[in-house]
């Protein structure tokens, strides 16, 4: 029985060096592959026990693999945007109807994505954060809890974003932008497979990798 938690987040071994990269590597105390071997054997099952699950899995893995090229010794570039990718993906699975959950403040970069995958090929449904129209007091938020005390506020709706795509039986839904925890709820109700194409962040243009580059600068002050 282990006693560790896993944390590889901590692991300081390099990556080829590592017992989850080859067979003789290296580990920490605290390793999964080391000490959860019967839980990474269920997991095992788990991509060969539903044929769709296996067929998910494989293409994810191929569409990793197709975004470098390798052109030897050493030399691996990256070659494909994340878009790109969404789009490759969803065609390697012959998805047809693929859905967005948006955030209203990212509803120009949402007409553009709209556009965009309409051109490929795709029919696409979407659904908007204030769909439904309902007050933010129904969820206990005050007037003067709100942005604007003055009038009534739409509150985010990610649970009926959810069902909306799911009414509409897309195979594929791509997240654009929703705010931390209304995501959360946005996966947990839908029904088709999700992914990401976009996270929130007010301050740094969506691009919330940019305060951890700078944790030891900029944002020191988050420590």
């Amino acid at each position: 029985m282990h006693t560790k938690q896993p944390r590889c987040a901590q692991c300081h071994f390099k990556p080829s060096e590592r017992l989850c990269r080859t067979e003789d590597g290296r580990a920490p105390d605290f390793c999964p592959s080391k000490n959860l071997m019967e839980l990474a054997e269920k997991s095992r099952t788990e991509y060969t026990n539903s044929q769709d699950i296996y067929e998910f899995a494989k293409q994810a893995a191929l569409q990793e693999i197709s975004g470098y090229t390798n052109s030897g010794g050493g030399n691996i570039r990256a070659t494909k945007t994340r878009i790109e990718e969404v789009i490759e993906f969803a065609e390697r699975m012959n998805y047809k109807r693929l859905g967005m959950g948006f955030c209203i403040g990212l509803r120009k970069e949402a007409n553009v994505v709209d556009k965009l995958f309409s051109s490929r090929g795709f029919e696409v449904v979407s659904a908007v954060c204030k769909v439904g129209r309902t007050s933010k007091q129904h969820i206990g938020i005050s007037r003067d809890q709100q942005l604007d005390p003055t009038s009534t506020e739409s509150m985010c709706n990610p649970i009926l974003q959810a069902m909306t795509l799911n009414h509409e039986k897309t195979d594929f839904n791509v997240l654009l932008g929703l705010c931390v925890g209304h995501d959360s709820l946005f996966f947990k109700y839908c029904e088709a497979p999700c992914t990401v194409l976009a996270v929130k962040d007010r301050v740094l243009g969506h691009n919330p990798l940019a305060a951890v580059y700078n944790m030891d600068s900029y944002y020191k002050c988050l420590k």
